[in-house]
């Protein structure tokens, strides 16, 4: 009677796991992919009007204060397609081998940007990604840079509004940076020069002369600014909002939400930068590392939607009377790839912008983790595969044969313990028998049966616990970095950061339809092949492994398989193509270390029992 009811127990806890997993993990990811599906469907329709507010411009303001934004256009202004808000106003092409776009002259902001490297889907016709936009459109998204007055300033100097003139000709290239002016027509003139590399880093260089009958102090600034709350991936393990490392303070995150209750925040600081992240991509503000910055995080309500603002002012410049004055800045606008952003691995060619700026952690724009020191390496040994054989999917596999091979030794004692465990099985059946109806003295035996034959109860868990760090760092790699997005594996696995896109409930393709549409139920029916390759994978590792003596125990090892299953099916194929692989080489490890410690290796036996005795029963 009490096996029964603690076999019952058992499929009621299995049950609830599996139930748990898919309600918290896989039915919210399914929810934030269909609503991202569902956000840029509707940013493709940019010829349709939407009630979204119009780019609101930065105003001035006082002395010691950073740029602020001004009040926006009505929330109810019409929105215009992308194309043509970049064809209303004069602009200089920006043509790179990473981004193409434009610098609008009025305002001379960067407001239209793309990665040409980079498309929206696996499908390499597919768009390129989109980072910024012009004020008007769906989603305006830009950077801006210029001088504000002190308190009393009436001299006019460049706004939103301001149509800036090109002195040279051409686009901006990496070979070639463009020269804008504008003469106030009050003594003041302003140079802006901005060039750009084959990457993803601007420099914007800002001059201004004064020829005028007095002299005038000016502060500069740059912000970031980003209109509407956009879609993130929500899961705790990955920042997507606005981040800075400022000085002394250190490393700076605000949550779209978080920022939204604290409306602003600053600081003082020398030596930082500061920006706008998504998962793959950034965009954030680099001044020189010994600028004075007095440096901000801010949201604007506009209506039932906010603006989100980055952005610094530096110490004042005074130019005096036939004088002049100078500011450089940079801005990096583009994918967060490693090798670009920096890795702290100069040794390795990893040193990117954050060594040949010298820039304060700048390689935290990625979003490396409370466990960087695992995450890293990892990342450095599966990239290192990946230049050797092309395949992030095979770098997976041999990086996974690295880890074995680190831990082999450990992993040794572990297996040889569960060998000798095996080998006294039918004594622990022997004492069930001796003392069927005594528990207490059954578990007293049995543990000096372990102490006599040396054997550690718990040795058996460790190669589950080993894998646990391996597998977070992974988890975290395939999520995070952009380099594992869109890498395909062989097959139909086209996208290693992506769950395997069959399903065994549409018998892989030859039922038409989408069961995960289901209601109810709909969110339980999606199972690829990787997923039922690796169920498969652990239940043979579990057919190795000694029987438990306590019936409640069987039953958790015997469902362990099927709710694994379930549970990582949701999961990027690159980490359930890691697991199954981790539970071959296990099972190859174990059964070698069996057979050297004389205890025969079962396998085939157990399974070939378990379907005997389902049969029987």
């Amino acid at each position: 009677m009490l096996e029964n009811r603690n076999t019952i127990i058992a499929i009621i806890l299995s049950g609830i796991v599996l139930i748990g997993w898919q309600y918290f993990y896989n039915i919210p990811q399914m929810e934030r992919q269909r609503a991202l599906q569902q956000q840029q469907a509707e940013l493709a329709k940019t010829t349709q009007p939407a009630p979204t507010p119009a780019a609101s411009p930065t105003g001035q303001p006082q002395a010691g204060n950073a740029p602020a934004a001004a009040p926006a256009a009505s929330a109810n202004a019409p929105v215009v397609g992308r194309d043509e808000a970049i064809e209303a106003s004069p602009r200089i092409k920006i043509e790179t081998p990473s981004v193409v776009g434009s610098i609008a002259l009025k305002g001379a902001r960067i407001d239209d940007l793309s990665l040409v490297k980079f498309r929206e889907t696996v499908d390499p016709h597919s768009p390129p990604i989109v980072l910024y936009s012009p004020s008007g459109t769906a989603a305006p998204y830009y950077a801006e840079f210029g001088w504000v007055g002190t308190a009393g300033t009436n001299a006019r100097l460049p706004d939103q509004s301001t149509v800036w003139q090109q002195e040279n000709g051409g686009s901006l290239t990496p070979s070639n940076p463009v020269i804008l002016k504008y003469d106030n027509g009050e003594g003041l003139t302003f140079h802006r020069t901005i060039s750009i590399d084959d990457r993803y880093l601007f420099t914007i260089k800002d001059e201004v002369s004064n020829v005028g009958n007095v002299a005038v102090t000016l502060y500069p600034y740059a912000l970031i600014s980003r209109h509407g709350t956009p879609q993130v991936s929500g899961y705790y393990i990955l920042h997507e909002g606005l981040i800075g490392y400022l000085g002394d303070e250190g490393l700076q995150q605000y949550t779209y939400k978080k920022i939204d209750e604290a409306k602003s925040v600053g600081w003082k600081v020398t030596n930082g930068w500061l920006g706008i992240t998504d998962k793959y991509w950034a965009s954030a503000l680099l001044p020189e590392t010994n600028a004075q910055l007095q440096a901000r995080f801010s949201s604007n309500a506009v209506g039932t939607n906010h603006n989100y603002q980055t952005d610094y002012i530096e110490d004042p410049r005074t130019v005096a009377i036939g004088g002049s004055a100078s500011v450089s800045t940079r801005l990096f606008a583009g994918a967060k790839e490693a090798s670009v952003v920096g890795l702290n691995f100069p040794i390795l060619g990893f040193g990117g912008y954050n060594r040949e700026l010298g820039l304060n952690h700048f390689d935290l724009l990625i979003d490396w983790g409370y466990f960087y020191f695992i995450t890293k390496p990892m990342f450095l040994a599966l990239d290192f595969f990946y230049r050797l054989f092309g395949n992030f999917g095979i770098s997976i596999l041999l990086v996974t044969v690295i880890v074995k091979l680190l831990f082999f030794p450990l992993a040794n004692k572990s297996y040889a313990s569960m060998a000798k465990m095996k080998s006294v099985q039918p004594q622990l059946q022997a004492l069930k028998e001796r003392y069927p109806d005594d528990r207490v003295k059954q578990q007293q035996e049995m543990m000096e049966i372990y102490k006599k034959e040396k054997i550690n109860p718990i040795a058996g868990c460790l190669p589950v616990v080993i894998q646990i760090p391996v597998f977070f760092s992974l988890y975290k790699v395939l999520f995070v970095t952009i380099e594992m997005r869109h890498a395909p594996f062989f097959g139909w696995i086209k996208d290693l950061s992506a769950p395997d896109p069959t399903n065994l409930f549409t018998l892989f393709g030859l039922i038409p339809g989408d069961p995960t549409q289901l209601p109810v139920f709909g969110h339980y029916l999606a199972l690829g092949i990787w997923p039922i390759i690796m169920g498969i994978t652990m239940w043979f590792q579990m057919k190795l492994n000694p029987t438990p003596p306590d019936p409640t125990q069987k039953m958790i090892f015997d469902w362990m398989p099927l709710i694994f299953t379930f549970m990582l099916a949701g999961f990027p194929a690159g980490l359930v193509i890691y697991w199954a692989w981790n539970n071959t080489l296990s099972v190859l490890q174990q059964s070698f270390i069996m057979r050297r410690n004389g205890v025969k290796v079962e396998l085939f036996d157990n399974i070939r029992g378990t379907f005997a005795s389902k049969k029987a029963t």
